[in-house]
């Protein structure tokens, strides 16, 4: 894999994936299943719901309000100079306020809370890529860690022939003690290899079920990745227009402006109408004078205008006003903090993305030299001009560079992938996960918004949530079994 390779789609994804095995998982599944069933990622479209409603709670306050009040009161002792109080009496108030002005206040709310709801689907973004990159690590760490296996079973597997041909030669006077050590030494060395890359393999799978939800079967070549770029200064340059990390941090810095407004209101007058009314009734027992009868029932109603106006309140607007500037300053500063993050993320991705495709060039020459050497030396020590150690030497080095090459793969791709995640450029969409086979269906935290926003009934609640990532305490325990490899 190269720089220009890497060029290519994604989506290719789909069209080796209608060849692939049925039993066989590719990169396009994994990221598919992570999308639909992480727990995180789950956790985090839920909170953005919850955030959504800080709309609606911010607009009710601005709206009408309509109160109600019944009650029931028995008088159980009366004064003995009263003749005209009643036993008993029901009482019903309705009360309709509507607020006409708040100096600001509300109509600020609703823009903060507005402009939060944008930052926090930008963090939704960031959550999601960061799923994503989990997603493309682990599935890579496990094509990884079996590549390491199989090499070092191989390479038990060769030595024990080894120690078997210089047990056999120094039976017979051809070789030393000495060499059937070596030979030995190494074998164990080899075995206590494979031990610590089988235990390896366990871990990644583990991981793999973590982060997916299922466990890996046959995972196939990940596809080259698409959309990256040619320098570093294309990189952040893409960064500071996508990134949702720092796309959150300008919605917080404004909403932070909005809070000031808010809080400068509390010093200023509030305006409301009000209206209402009320039925009494004595049920009979109101007390009358002289020959005329009381009327046992009366209703009353009445409507107005309420102004308040705050003379002084101990300094308390003002402080309020200070506290959400000082605030209004941080989130100013996060703003740049993050910008700094991410232009020192994307270069530092950049470098490694671009270190690691060398490396890999590198690698496979070495790998190629290994090879070449290894089977020199054992053309040599057929002839007596090299030692069973100098073969050891050279199946060693053999080894160390295969591993440094999987290894190499493995953190170009991941690096790629890091690299996009950091330009904002590693989402549903742009890895285009509703097209093509085992497509998804995208979440679109708007339609949430679009729902709730202009609610205003008191009783429209939404069903008891349920969880919707799945568990993994059924997956069994992974082990280090690899796939059998086809016959060339």
């Amino acid at each position: 894999m190269n720089a220009r390779t890497l060029r290519v789609g994604l989506l290719v994804a789909s069209v080796s994936a209608l060849t692939a095995p049925a039993f066989a998982d590719d990169l396009r599944g994994a990221l598919v299943a992570a999308y639909q069933t992480n727990p995180s990622l789950q956790a985090a479209r839920a909170n953005q719901r919850a955030t959504d409603e800080s709309v609606p709670i911010a607009r009710a306050s601005g709206l009408p309000s309509l109160a109600a009040t019944a009650s029931y009161t028995e008088f159980v002792k009366q004064t003995s100079n009263s003749f005209l109080a009643p036993s008993r009496q029901t009482s019903n108030d309705l009360s309709l306020s509507v607020p006409v002005f708040a100096g600001g206040a509300i109509k600020n709310s609703v823009r903060a809370a507005k402009t939060r709801v944008l930052a926090g689907q930008a963090d939704l973004q960031g959550v999601e890529s960061g799923v994503f990159a989990q997603t493309v690590a682990a599935y890579m760490d496990v094509i990884r860690d079996q590549a390491i296996v199989g090499l070092n079973r191989s390479n038990v597997q060769v030595l024990e022939v080894n120690l078997k041909a210089t047990t056999d030669r120094y039976e017979i006077g051809d070789v030393t003690r000495t060499d059937v050590a070596q030979s030995n030494s190494r074998l164990a060395l080899a075995r206590g290899d494979l031990r610590t890359a089988e235990a390896n393999l366990v871990a990644s799978r583990e991981r793999y079920v973590q982060v997916v939800g299922k466990a890996p079967v046959d995972l196939q070549p990940p596809p080259p990745l698409a959309g990256l770029p040619a320098s570093p200064d294309d990189a952040v340059d893409i960064a500071l227009a996508n990134n949702p990390d720092l796309l959150a941090a300008r919605q917080r810095s404004k909403a932070a402006g909005y809070d000031v407004k808010v809080a400068g209101a509390g010093r200023l007058p509030r305006v409301s109408v009000f209206t209402g009314g009320n039925y009494t009734n004595y049920l009979g027992t109101l007390g009358s004078v002289g020959s005329a009868g009381a009327t046992q029932g009366q209703t009353t109603a009445q409507a107005g205008v309420q102004a308040s106006i705050p003379l002084f309140q101990g300094g308390l607007p003002a402080a309020r006003e200070r506290q959400a500037q000082a605030v209004e300053g941080a989130t100013m500063e996060q703003e740049i903090s993050t910008e700094r993050e991410v232009i020192a993320t994307v270069r530092s991705a950049f470098t490694s993305w671009k270190a690691a495709n060398d490396i890999i060039a590198m690698n496979q020459t070495a790998v190629e030299a290994a090879a070449l050497s290894l089977e020199g030396v054992r053309a040599e020590n057929t002839v007596g001009n090299r030692t069973i150690l100098n073969i050891l030497d050279a199946e060693q080095e053999l080894l160390r560079a295969q591993v440094q090459l999987v290894a190499a793969r493995r953190n170009a791709y991941v690096a790629g992938f890091n690299l996009l995640a950091a330009m904002g450029k590693a989402q549903a969409k742009d890895l285009a996960l509703d097209a093509g086979p085992e497509s998804a269906v995208l979440y679109d935290p708007q339609v949430n918004y679009d729902r709730v926003k202009g609610k205003i009934w008191d009783w429209a609640s939404d069903p008891a949530p349920k969880p919707v990532a799945t568990r993994t305490v059924d997956s069994p325990a992974q082990d280090a079994t690899i796939p059998a490899q086809p016959a060339p």
